[in-house]
């Protein structure tokens, strides 16, 4: 069904999706805005910047030119997100076709407006037909071609068997659904669980208190990602406490490690001016934040790493904050 598909986004994710999908051996596009990344990836083939040890397959083609990446029957948008709206914007000045399948692989909560990425590119390229793509994906792992599951999501129900088959490889099983909110949320609210998981570690807290703050996370990403307009159900699957897991535990997770550095006394400016990728739990905590006021829900633990991140609070003071609230009935703690 997709002869050409192009990715929009050329970090780690993007370059590892390339690789994963090269195997279908239909041509695969890579744009990237950074014009040093786009000269390697033609001329060495490699990304030591996003995806160091990892060689393109002959099938990839890197490119710093938008235009070339309109023809493609699949567009994967894989930026930032705080890129997503002015790349998309970029994207319709050009006039792609009606009827483009786009499915958004970026994970956060858009500021102010509480958009999710999915509904900014559909807001921004209404032609198109969005689609979004979630899981416990790390990329050094995915474009290693260890086993790995997602699941692909979209409202246009005649997109999911094939849009299934194009990212179902012999290393990556993928399932569908229809909440595409439930999806997206999961993916973007799990980054800033994974910073107060990191910041455990940087206390050195132990297992038993890191796992049960994990376990009151998912419980919190429930109750905000229900009032958001998710469903219940999908944050117990593969995008929710699937992407939770992986992302609070995983050596590879950068939202992790900015907790933790956060718990060994780094300040988060420190900690933003040294890392070349973005850590999307930083912007998501405020979107969080922002939406949770917005609605009237308890979000403490969204709300304790904002304060951290973006009020000055020391790390130490907000989690002996959370420790400190009073107990409550945990069937009553997750509605």
């Amino acid at each position: 069904m997709f002869k050409k598909i192009s990715i929009i986004g050329a970090g780690g994710w993007g370059t590892a999706l390339a690789v994963l999908l090269a195997e279908h051996r239909g041509q695969v596009l890579l744009w990237g805005h950074d014009p040093q990344v786009v000269e390697e990836l033609v001329s060495k083939r490699t990304n030591t910047a996003y995806l160091p040890g990892v060689r393109l397959p002959p099938n990839v083609y890197a490119t710093g030119d938008l235009s070339e990446t309109l023809d493609a029957g699949l567009m994967l948008f894989v930026t930032p997100s705080k890129a997503a709206r002015e790349v998309a914007t970029r994207i319709a000045s050009l006039g792609p076709k009606e009827g483009q399948v786009v499915v958004s692989c970026t994970k956060g909560i858009e500021h102010d407006s509480g958009k999710l990425m999915g509904d900014v590119i559909g807001e921004v390229m209404p032609l198109s037909r969005i689609a979004v793509l979630s899981g416990p994906n790390h990329a050094e792992e995915v474009a290693q071609k260890v086993p790995a599951a997602g699941v692909i999501g979209s409202l246009h129900a005649d997109l999911l068997e094939p849009l299934q088959k194009v990212f179902s490889l012999p290393s990556f099983r993928v399932y569908t659904s229809d909440d595409v909110t439930g999806i997206q949320l999961g993916g973007s609210l799990k980054n800033i669980f994974a910073i107060a998981a990191g910041a455990s570690d940087g206390f050195n807290m132990g297992d038993n208190a890191k796992a049960a703050l994990v376990t009151r996370s998912l419980a919190e990403m429930m109750r905000l990602g229900v009032a958001l307009g998710g469903r219940r159900d999908t944050f117990f699957g593969l995008s929710g406490v699937g992407d939770l897991m992986v992302t609070c535990f995983s050596r590879h997770s950068r939202n992790r490690k900015v907790g933790e550095r956060l718990g060994r006394g780094d300040s988060p400016e420190e900690i933003q001016a040294s890392m070349q990728m973005v850590a999307e739990g930083i912007p998501t905590a405020l979107s969080a934040w922002q939406c949770a006021q917005r609605l009237g829900v308890e979000a403490p633990i969204t709300a304790q790493i904002h304060a951290v991140l973006y009020e000055k609070k020391a790390p130490h003071e907000a989690m002996w904050e959370l420790l400190g609230r009073p107990p409550k009935a945990e069937r009553e703690s997750h509605s």
